[in-house]
C-alpha cells in the first residue's frame, strides 16, 4: 500500500476531529451570509453529518477497526463527495489535520478491500485502460482536432489537452493552441502516447492502476526532451503537480518537469510583453475557482514521519493549506482585458464551492453533480454577472449542463476563450 494512501497512517486525522464543523462552513471572518455560507458541496446535498468530514472521520476509524460492515449507504457516504478539498483547507485554520488524505485514503481500502470502486467508476476505468480516455472514444481520435504543422517537434514545452479537450470541447484545445501560436511560443505533444492523466482512477480509489498510468506518461514526457508540461485542464495539471509525485513518493520539486496552467502561462506573457490584449470584451463577468487549479494545486512536499503522543511529529512537516494555490493568475489576466468588469461571487479562493463535478461525482451521482451547479450559478447570478469563467473543462460542461431558467442569461466560458476573444489578429 503506498504511505500516502494508507487509511491507517491517518488515525490521528480521524480520531481528533472535535466536530467544529470548520470542514462545512467557510471561515466566519470570511462568510458572506447564510445562503453561501457552506463551502462542504456533499453536505450542501445531503445534510447529515455522514456527508461531512465530521462524519466521515468516524465513519472512518469504523471501518478501519472492522467495526463497519460494507454497505450500498456507506459506499454512497464514502464516494459522494468531490474531494474538492474544502474542508481540508478549513481545519488546517487550526488543527492541521489532513482530512483530504483521510477521503481519499478511504476509497483506497474500499478497492483494496474488494468493494470499490462504484460500478459508475469501473465502466470509466475500463474506457482508460481499452482506449486511453475516460470516454472510451476511438485512441485514433484524440488529437484529431490539432494540425500537424502547428506541432515543432524539440519543442521544451509539451501541451497536454486531457480528455475532456481533446473529445468533449475542441474549443478548448484549439484556443489554447492558437494562444501559444500568438505568443510565439513554439510546443509539442505526446503524440500518439497522449493518455489520460490518470484523474478518474484516483477518484475511484484505484491507486495501483494509478500509477501505472502516471509513470508511463511520465516515460512518454522524459522521451520528448521537453521541460514543461501545460495543460488548459485543472484537473490535468493537479494530477501532474501534485498526484505524479505523491503516487510515486516524491516531492513536486523533485519531477523532472514543471507543471503549468494556461493561466499561468498567460499571465507570465502577459508580464512580458508576449501577449497584448486589444479586443473589447464587454461583459460583467466572474471567475470560478476550480478546485484543482486553487486550493488543491500547491506543491506536494513527501513526509515520511509518524505523529507520536499528543500529535507530535518525528520530523518537521510542510502542510498545504490551499492558500496559495493558482488563484492571482487568472484574476490579472481577467481585469487587464479590455471592456471586462470582473466580480467577485460570495465563496472564492479557498473558500469556493466545488462546480459539483469532480471527485468521480459526475460519472455516479449526476443528480447532485446538478443540484451543485445550480447552486453556484445562483451565486453567480447573485451579483449580477453576465458570465462566469473558468479553467477546467469539466466546471464549463457541469455549469452549461445545470443552468435553470432564471439564470440562462449567464453564459460560461473557459479561460482559454475569453483570452483568444482579445487578442489582436
Amino acid at each position: 500500500m503506498n504511505i500516502n494512501y494508507d487509511l491507517a497512517r491517518y488515525k490521528y486525522d480521524m480520531e481528533k476531529c472535535v466536530g467544529c464543523k470548520g470542514c462545512v462552513w467557510v471561515d466566519h471572518i470570511y462568510m458572506p451570509s447564510v445562503e453561501f455560507g457552506i463551502k462542504c458541496a456533499s453536505n450542501i446535498y445531503n445534510p447529515f453529518d455522514a456527508y461531512a468530514y465530521v462524519g466521515r472521520s468516524k465513519i472512518g476509524l469504523a471501518v478501519l477497526a472492522g467495526r463497519l460492515d460494507y454497505s450500498d449507504k456507506l459506499l454512497d457516504v464514502i464516494y459522494k463527495c468531490n474531494l474538492c478539498g474544502a474542508c481540508d483547507a478549513g481545519c488546517k485554520r487550526n488543527l492541521d489535520l489532513e482530512l483530504l488524505s483521510v477521503l481519499e485514503s478511504l476509497r483506497a481500502k474500499c478497492v483494496a478491500d474488494g468493494k470499490g470502486p462504484l460500478p459508475a467508476h469501473k465502466a470509466v476505468a475500463d474506457h482508460i485502460e481499452a482506449s486511453g480516455n475516460r470516454f472510451g472514444a476511438p485512441r485514433k481520435n484524440r488529437l484529431q482536432w490539432l494540425s500537424p504543422a502547428a506541432v515543432s517537434q524539440g519543442a521544451d514545452l509539451i501541451y497536454f489537452p486531457g480528455c475532456a479537450a481533446s473529445y468533449l470541447d475542441n474549443s478548448i484545445a484549439r484556443a489554447t493552441v492558437e494562444i501559444l501560436k500568438r505568443s510565439g511560443q513554439a510546443f509539442a505533444t505526446l503524440a500518439d502516447q497522449d493518455y489520460c492523466c490518470a484523474r478518474p482512477l484516483l477518484d475511484a480509489g484505484l491507486i495501483d492502476a494509478a500509477k501505472k498510468v502516471a509513470e508511463s506518461n511520465i516515460r512518454a514526457f522524459a522521451a520528448t526532451g521537453a521541460k514543461t508540461i501545460l495543460t488548459s485542464c485543472a484537473e490535468c495539471y493537479k494530477t501532474w503537480k501534485v498526484d505524479y509525485p505523491k503516487l510515486l513518493s516524491k516531492s513536486t520539486q523533485d519531477m523532472p518537469y514543471t507543471a503549468m496552467h494556461l493561466s499561468e502561462f498567460v499571465d507570465d506573457q502577459l508580464e512580458k510583453g508576449k501577449l497584448r490584449f486589444t479586443r473589447q470584451v464587454p461583459l460583467r463577468a466572474t471567475w470560478h475557482d476550480p478546485c484543482n487549479l486553487g486550493r488543491l494545486s500547491e506543491p506536494w512536499n513527501h513526509w515520511e514521519g509518524n505523529r507520536g503522543k499528543f500529535g507530535l511529529l518525528d520530523k518537521p512537516k510542510e502542510y498545504r493549506r490551499g492558500t496559495h494555490g493558482v488563484y492571482k493568475a487568472p484574476r490579472n489576466i481577467l481585469s487587464q482585458i479590455p471592456g471586462m468588469e470582473l466580480v467577485e461571487m460570495p465563496r472564492i479562493r479557498e473558500n469556493t464551492l466545488c462546480c459539483g463535478a469532480g471527485g468521480g461525482v459526475r460519472e455516479a451521482f449526476r443528480d447532485y453533480a446538478r443540484k451543485i451547479g445550480e447552486k453556484r450559478m445562483t451565486e453567480a447570478g447573485s451579483i449580477a454577472v453576465e458570465a462566469v469563467v473558468s479553467g477546467c473543462p469539466y466546471c464549463k460542461e457541469n455549469f452549461n449542463n445545470v443552468r435553470s431558467p432564471s439564470e440562462k442569461g449567464i453564459k460560461v466560458y473557459d479561460l482559454s476563450e475569453i483570452v483568444l476573444m482579445s487578442l489582436a489578429d
